[in-house]
């Protein structure tokens, strides 16, 4: 692949990121919506994940549409129209679909707030498609993976202030919040939203972004002597691989989708005090990812054991910033600290292998949601939060694993990898509806569920992949979606 620089192009790569800030924002604030959405439409449990099957969905709908398009054209849309023009595209069709709130509000329709939602996804999954390889080409190759943990880390920024902004958007400051919430008070922020998304399609417009994509040369040749397979679906790999994206995309989300309906059903809380929480899960990410990516910087090994205890804590430390300059309580979140310790220790014992790292912190979110399960009050909520610890380092992981060997078939493989992302709907789905069958605790069962296919596929895979002769310490993580 051709670089543009041989040193990173910030002026590029700022604006660039901004679409990732988005991402994390609007995914983690689809959390706030649900319980909003379920007292004002009267929905149940399995009704309200509707939200997060609308907006997942959409990311494999925009897959498929992708496909077409470029089958239909007989050339990759990207290549085709660049990469700017890409990225101002999956804005124009994201602030589309933030401008359906506004008649949805007003005619109090929750079919066509989802509609809504949908279109933003459809539009991120362009971004998506667009923003991850261009992180890569707008600089040297070797310090491409450091560029794109750097953007995953302003994913998670968004992940941890966007229910904090939603969340003061729709009830107003923790000192005088109401709970009484019309839905109508849900359309000014996404029209917001939505000018944001115009606004940062200009600032594209008009950047130094690359117009048009270069020529990517691509080995033609499978990693495996002797091995010619038509289709990526021949490496078991992958079909497993997509199996493990489908299930930690759908614990990972489904997780934090339900945890609003337990704290109120089975705590007590109200919904405009849950915003804190939502956001401590999604700044778990962020803590688990800061501290996987001391891996990709080049320092020596004694600054790397300092800054595998630093970088959590920073991590944090912008958690406990954010929610001071929302005004809310700090006192319940110091504890947390401790239970930091927990993944710091998973990641040493992991010793960079992903495979390893796969299996240890996949029984840790086991660990986690059986205790959460098992508990009440307060510690079975810090038990659920801390599952975004051990969510973390997940997607690299299995993305890494799941096209390592594919050769010619690898872009295939990535894509069909990205299309599985629509678990992050269909497991809260099923979540749901375990929870209207029998009790909101207990259906984290689900969760349990999942992380034991991730910790089946860890130990899976790395027989396949010794098979094929791939040595597993020299495989590199890439980053988080």
């Amino acid at each position: 692949m051709s670089n543009y620089s041989k040193q990173t192009n910030w002026g590029q790569f700022i604006p660039l990121v901004t679409v990732f800030f988005f991402w994390g924002f609007v995914a983690a604030s689809n959390d706030i919506l649900i319980p909003v959405f379920q007292k004002a439409f009267q929905l149940s449990q399995t009704e309200s994940m509707l939200v997060q099957i609308c907006f997942y969905v959409a990311y494999t709908v925009g897959s498929l549409i992708y496909m077409a398009v470029s089958k239909g054209i007989k050339q990759d849309l990207v290549n085709k129209i660049g990469y700017k023009n890409g990225l101002i595209v999956g804005l124009l069709i994201s602030a589309a679909g933030t401008l359906l709130f506004y008649p949805a509000a007003n005619m109090h329709s929750f079919p066509l707030m989802i509609s809504g939602l949908f279109i933003v996804g459809l539009g991120f999954s362009l971004q998506q498609i667009v923003a991850n390889p261009l992180a890569i080409e707008i600089g040297p190759a070797e310090t491409g993976s450091q560029r794109l943990t750097m953007a995953g880390g302003i994913n998670n920024l968004g992940t941890t202030i966007g229910p904090l902004i939603v969340s003061f958007a729709i009830f107003g400051s923790a000192a005088a919040a109401t709970q009484d919430v019309s839905v109508e008070s849900v359309k000014v922020p996404y029209l917001i939203l939505g000018a944001a998304f115009v606004l940062v399609a200009i600032m594209l417009k008009f950047s130094s972004l690359p117009a048009i994509t270069p020529t990517i040369t691509e080995d033609t040749d499978d990693t495996v002597p002797g091995e010619h397979r038509k289709s990526a679906f021949q490496y078991p790999q992958l079909f497993m691989g997509m199996i493990a994206i489908f299930v930690y995309v759908g614990v990972e989300v489904s997780t934090a989708s339900n945890l609003p309906a337990y704290m109120e059903k089975s705590l007590g809380f109200e919904t405009k005090d849950i915003a804190p929480y939502i956001s401590l899960y999604w700044a778990s990410l962020m803590i688990g990812r800061w501290t996987g990516a001391v891996e990709a910087f080049d320092v020596s090994a004694g600054a790397k054991k300092i800054l595998r205890f630093l970088a959590p804590y920073l991590a944090f430390g912008v958690f406990l910033l954010v929610n001071a300059i929302a005004k809310h309580d700090l006192s319940h979140f110091y504890v947390y600290g401790l239970i930091i310790i927990a993944m710091i220790i998973c990641d040493i014992m992991s010793k960079g292998n992903p495979a390893r790292m796969l299996l240890i912190f996949s029984v840790a979110g086991i660990a986690a949601l059986l205790i959460g399960m098992f508990t009440k009050g307060m510690v079975s909520v810090y038990a659920f939060t801390s599952v975004g610890l051990f969510c973390s380092t997940l997607w690299p992981c299995i993305f890494a694993l799941a096209i390592n060997g594919l050769g010619k078939h690898t872009n295939q493989g990535s894509g069909l990898l990205i299309m599985m992302i629509m678990g992050g709907g269909i497991v809260s789905l099923i979540q749901g509806y375990v929870a209207d069958l029998t009790n909101i605790h207990f259906s984290y069962i689900v969760g349990v569920v999942c992380f034991a296919y991730l910790a089946f596929y860890a130990i899976r895979v790395s027989g396949i992949l010794k098979s094929q002769g791939i040595d597993l310490d020299k495989i590199t993580k890439g980053s988080g979606h």
